[in-house]
């Protein structure tokens, strides 16, 4: 009989033993509580946790991933439009992140999302657009700081997407295709005077040669000989009725 209750007072003991033992891997830490009060932080490998009197709570310090969803915003100069970025993070602190807050990752969820419609009404639209950077990095200097008494810290901020009311789209095109417009009058004008001024220099030279005129007509007809489609306009150098014209007045 003695033999049967320490038999199974052992049995009982292995299973309490067994029961106690925790794996804690690389990438996580545990924060062990005993009797309901923190008594320290559990790092990788086999460790022991006492049924009843002690609990741990299982963090996983690796970097997260939030994708913070459309957040209305109005800009600075009261424009509407739809925002949303991804944040990551990972645990500095595993007892902060148990102790001062309730489900951190929620919390720093919700803090990303109010904290983003701040910043984005601090700017004007251009801005938003034009230093989409600068604004992320306002955001994650602003969670990353509020985010410090929890054990967070807040590696990076992206703004992925900003959208423009529909009216506003077609504004922005409409201002798009004029700027285009502009552009490529003024192109065509800054060649129409290139090459005016290359006319005027061709013009300029063969007036100072006697027959230049008449020799590049000349050309001109050899060229246009050679393709029978093209129908030739003879045109009469200047020279040539001049000629006639002092051979009239002799």
């Amino acid at each position: 009989m003695f033999e049967l209750g320490a038999g199974f007072i052992v049995f009982w003991g292995c299973v309490i033993v067994l029961a106690s033992l925790k794996v804690v891997n690389q990438y996580e830490r545990g924060v062990k509580f005993t009797l309901g009060k923190y008594s320290g932080i559990m790092d990788p490998g086999l460790r022991m946790v006492i049924p009843v009197f002690q609990k741990w709570n299982r963090v996983d310090i690796r970097t997260k991933t939030i994708d913070v969803p459309d957040q209305d915003a109005i800009t600075k100069d009261n424009v509407s439009i739809k925002v949303n970025a991804v944040l990551y993070y990972k645990v500095s602190d595993a007892k902060r992140a148990i102790v001062e807050v309730e489900q951190f990752n929620y919390a720093t969820s919700q803090l990303a999302q109010t904290t983003m419609r701040d910043v984005v009404g601090e700017v004007t639209l251009d801005e938003l657009l034009s230093k989409r950077d600068q604004v992320s990095k306002r955001i994650r200097e602003i969670v990353d700081k509020a985010t410090d008494p929890w054990g967070i810290k807040v590696e990076s901020v992206e703004l992925k997407h900003v959208e423009l009311p529909e009216q506003l789209k077609r504004t922005i095109g409409k201002e798009a295709e004029a700027e285009r417009e502009k552009r490529a009058v003024i192109i065509k004008a800054q060649g129409e005077v290139f090459a005016a001024e290359n006319m005027a220099k061709a013009a300029g030279m063969l007036s100072k040669s006697a027959g230049a005129l008449h020799l590049r007509t000349l050309q001109t007809l050899n060229d246009l000989s050679s393709d029978q489609s093209n129908t030739v306009v003879f045109a009469v150098p200047l020279e040539i009725l001049r000629a006639f014209e002092g051979m009239k007045k002799k």
